[in-house]
């Protein structure tokens, strides 16, 4: 079939949230033959993240509001010298720029706008917003939540499209060696907790903290790794000490290349927030590295999660919940690894690079 030009528009810079899915889509469309353009925040993580895929990015964007001007004049003559079919934009500002900034090509008219909304919050249920939809030709959500929310604020069912979260599977595929790890924290033969997600406001550490020292009683041996950074580890090493638990839980620091090491030391994954990027790819990593999943009925958490079959989903903010998901799992060994047997089959079933991207070229193609 045709290859189609298309022009990603991602006004972030920061390697979190958005990133990883962007790049998996931008780099699988490309594979398919489709000729992809790249605008991101330059001068961060995002931008060396994709430049370390292969991607080439667009020069002479700043995608902030103070620079919303002079991107729009560039955006345009990419647009019209280039022959752009599809515009995606990522984000409300870049949403906004996309709608703004897309000159009607000889014979064929203005090229298709479409939007992939990443969290709840994104959708807005105001008047702009509304307006801003209506001119929008398919929207993406990465939960059943916001393919929902949507639809209340107006956009047509037809319009709106559910395309689940996805993993690098091939990175996961194979075994990792936990020892490694174990030995750089010495945790020995502990059982061990991890989670991974951005120390940040409303993401669930200090319910996380709760349940894990409920735990101990019956688990004293239980140890809890915390991988991530962010601002809030302050906070969250002073409630560690205040909960007496020092000499259980370990902040690992961010780890990025040695995360499947990182992940095979776990008997059992807890996320209990969906943070920045509802599709909750940690879970999805996870999951894709057979390690069974204990989770708040969160963002895409409902979805990817069976409950009773890869791992539990909690369904309230009690620490006696997260405790009792956290021994149904511990408590029994070769069912907890059947969860993660069960749940890299899922990865691989439903949460492929792969399937997401069919989704998006569907449309695509509909829309052209």
């Amino acid at each position: 079939m045709t290859p189609l030009r298309i022009l990603h528009l991602a006004a972030n810079r920061w390697w979190t949230g958005t990133a990883d899915p962007t790049i998996q889509l931008v780099a699988g469309l490309r594979a398919r033959g489709h000729e992809v353009f790249l605008g991101v925040i330059p001068g961060d993580r995002f931008e060396a993240k994709a430049r370390e895929a292969g991607l080439e990015l667009l020069t002479g964007l700043a995608l902030t509001p103070r620079a919303a001007a002079r991107d729009a004049l560039r955006l345009r003559a990419l647009i019209r010298g280039e022959g752009i079919d599809i515009v995606h934009t990522h984000h409300s500002h870049d949403h906004w720029l996309g709608l703004i900034t897309r000159p009607a090509l000889p014979g064929r008219g203005r090229p298709s706008l479409v939007r992939t909304f990443h969290n709840l919050r994104a959708v807005k249920r105001d008047r702009l917003g509304a307006r801003l939809y209506r001119r929008t030709a398919a929207v993406f959500a990465v939960s059943r939540q916001i393919e929902a929310r949507c639809r209340e604020v107006g956009v047509a069912s037809d319009r709106v499209h559910w395309i689940p979260g996805s993993a690098d599977l091939a990175r996961f595929a194979e075994e990792a060696d936990p020892r490694p790890v174990r030995d750089e924290f010495k945790l020995g033969d502990a059982p061990v907790i991890v989670s991974v997600a951005r120390l940040a406001p409303n993401r669930g550490h200090e319910l996380l903290l709760e349940g894990f020292r409920l735990l101990l009683r019956d688990r004293p041996a239980a140890r809890l790794l915390l991988v991530g950074k962010g601002e809030t580890r302050g906070h969250l090493e002073q409630l560690v000490a205040e909960l007496g638990l020092l000499n259980q839980v370990v902040f690992t620091g961010y780890r990025d290349r040695d995360l499947p090491l990182v992940l095979a030391t776990a008997d059992c994954f807890a996320l209990m927030s969906a943070g920045s990027d509802e599709s909750c790819r940690a879970a999805l990593e996870a999951m894709a590295a057979g390690r069974p999943v204990v989770a708040r009925r969160v963002g895409a958490l409902p979805e990817t999660v069976v409950h009773g079959e890869t791992g539990f989903l909690v369904e309230d903010d009690r620490p006696e919940s997260v405790c009792a998901a956290f021994s149904a799992v511990l408590d029994a060994p070769e069912r907890g690894r059947a969860m993660g047997a069960a749940g890299r089959r899922r990865a691989h079933d439903v949460f492929s690079p792969e399937r997401s991207i069919d989704t998006v070229e569907r449309v695509y193609r509909g829309l052209v």
